[in-house]
């Protein structure tokens, strides 16, 4: 290793060793490359946009130390890039994280970048991030329609304090407001014209098989029961109650996707199709709950 010298030097080593170990790649990454990038780059406190000269600048010793450090916990602990780094990348904006929050990848983030294109008729005056974790969807859906008001809430105040870090980060204050709630129990008798959640929905099953990476993330965000769906029967109880009527509800609950449409076979899920990727992610208008509504109860 004697032998690294340069920025360049590092990623390409740090490629081949994650390419070589049984690490998984599923935080904000798909491949050793762009694995080994973020990781370097951020621990360098460099952007990932850095000029192409930088990659040939000489790193000090002390740098050496630190990148070897990380690399090995990474590789050997199987500790998620973006804990070690601190940084999460979603809707082309950069979050603080910690081990107090999942860390960002939903699908939902393509929806926020086209503006929920075909499932809201008009821009929302009010936005409610249910289950917000590190405040991303709720904050990227400030910065995709600014005129509108968004609540974020949590039952976990220890995410509500990364959230609050990422508001403050992203001078989000006057728009983007932070509540502490079990899902709708704690909010205030506001009615919102977008309701985006991604809660907790992984089954007992897929739980007992995650890779290694996934436990350090808290099982309040990952856990939903038997069939992964204990929180979200309780958003399609209590959704309409919280919408306008010309409101929308937009909810991830990925793998378990397959549980839920078995369970409501005559409610119209509107399952939405990604070009980037993802799926288990669905909308139902304030119509269509309030006809289903008895399936829900």
């Amino acid at each position: 290793m004697e032998n690294l010298r340069t920025v360049q030097d590092y990623i390409r080593w740090t490629t081949s060793q994650l390419s070589q170990s049984d690490i998984f790649l599923g935080h904000g990454t798909d491949n050793p490359i762009d694995e080994a990038k973020q990781l370097i780059l951020a621990t360098l406190g460099l952007s990932l946009f850095i000029p192409p000269e930088f990659y040939a600048a000489n790193l000090t010793n002390d740098e050496k130390q630190q990148l070897n450090e990380i690399i090995n916990k990474r590789i050997t602990d199987r500790l998620p890039t973006p804990y070690l780094t601190n940084q999460a990348w979603f809707c082309g904006h950069c979050f603080y994280v910690d081990e107090r929050v999942l860390i960002p990848r939903s699908p939902i983030g393509e929806l926020i970048n086209n503006q929920f294109n075909d499932l809201i008729a008009n821009p929302p005056n009010n936005i409610l991030d249910l289950c917000t974790g590190s405040g991303c969807i709720g904050i990227a859906c400030a910065y995709a329609f600014p005129e509108a008001q968004v609540d974020i809430t949590d039952i976990s105040l220890e995410a509500l304090d990364v959230a609050q870090t990422n508001i403050e980060m992203h001078d989000m204050q006057y728009q983007v407001t932070p509540i502490l709630s079990d899902l709708f129990d704690g909010l205030p008798d506001n009615k919102y014209d977008l309701i985006v959640t991604n809660p907790p929905y992984v089954d007992d099953e897929d739980m007992n098989d995650l890779p290694d990476e996934f436990l350090y993330e808290p099982k309040l965000a990952l856990e939903a029961g038997f069939d992964g769906l204990d929180l979200v029967k309780r958003i399609l109880y209590d959704a309409s109650n919280y919408l306008t009527p010309d409101g929308v509800l937009v909810c991830e609950v990925g793998n378990s996707w397959v549980s839920l449409q078995e369970q409501y076979p005559e409610v119209p899920f509107n399952w939405i199709n990604f070009e980037h990727g993802g799926l288990g992610v669905f909308s139902l208008t304030y119509n269509d709950l309030i006809a289903y509504q008895h399936y829900f109860e």
